[in-house]
């Protein structure tokens, strides 16, 4: 299987949302977003479709074949430019 890592857990808390509470409006089990979370399963083209529109942002920002940057590089390389 290939490792598809995503930024579910980060974009449910900056909106404070329980992993139920995502569960139910993405009509899952609580269990599969905490499976999603963790990189224990990756999400059918349905539901990530689902997911980035719930979130409003495009497929790409939600999931990704590589690592995302930690948000720390992120902001050190901005001061450093």
């Amino acid at each position: 299987m290939v490792q598809i890592y995503n930024r579910i857990k980060i974009l449910r808390t900056e909106r404070g949302l329980s992993r139920q509470a995502l569960a139910l409006r993405m009509n899952v089990n609580a269990q599969t977003i905490g499976y999603l979370e963790r990189g224990d399963y990756n999400a059918s083209l349905e539901l990530a479709m689902k997911l980035a529109r719930f979130f409003g942002v495009p497929v790409e920002t939600l999931f990704s074949f590589k690592p995302f940057p930690s948000l720390a590089d992120q902001l050190r390389n901005n001061d450093q430019e």
